[in-house]
Order: C-alpha cells, then sequence, then structure tokens
C-alpha cells in the first residue's frame, strides 16, 4: 500500500472510533433523558391526582355539589 492510502486510512479509523465514542455518548444522554421523562409524567400524574383530591376536598367542604362526585371506591 502506497503512503498516501494508508494515511488515507488511519485517518478514516480515527473518525470512525471518534464517532463510535460519540455515538455512545449520546445513547447515554438519552437513556438518562428517557428515564428523567418518565420520572417527570409520574410526578404530573401525581400532583394531577393531588390537585383533583385538592378540588374535590375543597366542593366538600364548601358544602356545594362537587362538579365531578367521586364513585363510593375512590
Amino acid at each position: 500500500m502506497s503512503h498516501d492510502i494508508e494515511e488515507r486510512v488511519v485517518e478514516l479509523e480515527t473518525r470512525l472510533s471518534f464517532q463510535e465514542d460519540t455515538l455512545q455518548s449520546l445513547n447515554q444522554v438519552i437513556s438518562e433523558q428517557d428515564r428523567t421523562i418518565m420520572q417527570l409524567q409520574e410526578q404530573v400524574r401525581h400532583l394531577a391526582e393531588k390537585l383533583s383530591d385538592m378540588e374535590y376536598s375543597l366542593e366538600q367542604g364548601a358544602g356545594k355539589a362537587p362538579a365531578n362526585e367521586r364513585p363510593p371506591h375512590y
């Protein structure tokens, strides 16, 4: 192999190695973001339930008929 071709192959191997490292880092970031998003979704769900419970309690305490009456098993 000529010297120029050998240099080009080495350069391509170096670029490939860098790209593989970059992809691995990006995959790690995406995985962490996915976990964070799932945690945030759970927190939002929990907060929505608490808000709904508070609204229900306020309606009950005010002596007026609740807008969204809950079933007995709730």
